[in-house]
């Protein structure tokens, strides 16, 4: 569910900030998801984190070196080719 901050009651303004520890500003949009949670255990879940650490460790090793600019330019080209009006906040 996405809502517009702006169209939140009161209640659901409070409720919501509550759950962000901040305040929620008139122009920003809410989503709300839910999902279940994965059944792993915490030796699964470890593996898995260890795992995914070595994936970006030898992802990180093969590519190539790149100015922080170039970095954000790629990102924000990325982002924008799933979600034409993405907007890189700043």
């Amino acid at each position: 569910m996405i809502f517009n901050a702006k169209d939140l009651s009161p209640d659901q303004k409070t409720a919501i900030e509550t759950l962000l520890g901040r305040r929620v500003q008139e122009g920003e949009t809410v989503s709300i998801r839910t999902f279940e949670s994965a059944n792993a255990s915490h030796e699964r879940k470890l593996e898995i984190a260890d795992d995914l650490r070595k994936y970006f460790a030898e992802v990180d090793a093969a590519r190539t070196p790149v100015s922080e600019d170039e970095a954000e330019e790629l990102l924000t080209e990325a982002m924008r080719s799933v979600r034409p009006g993405y907007r890189p906040y700043q």
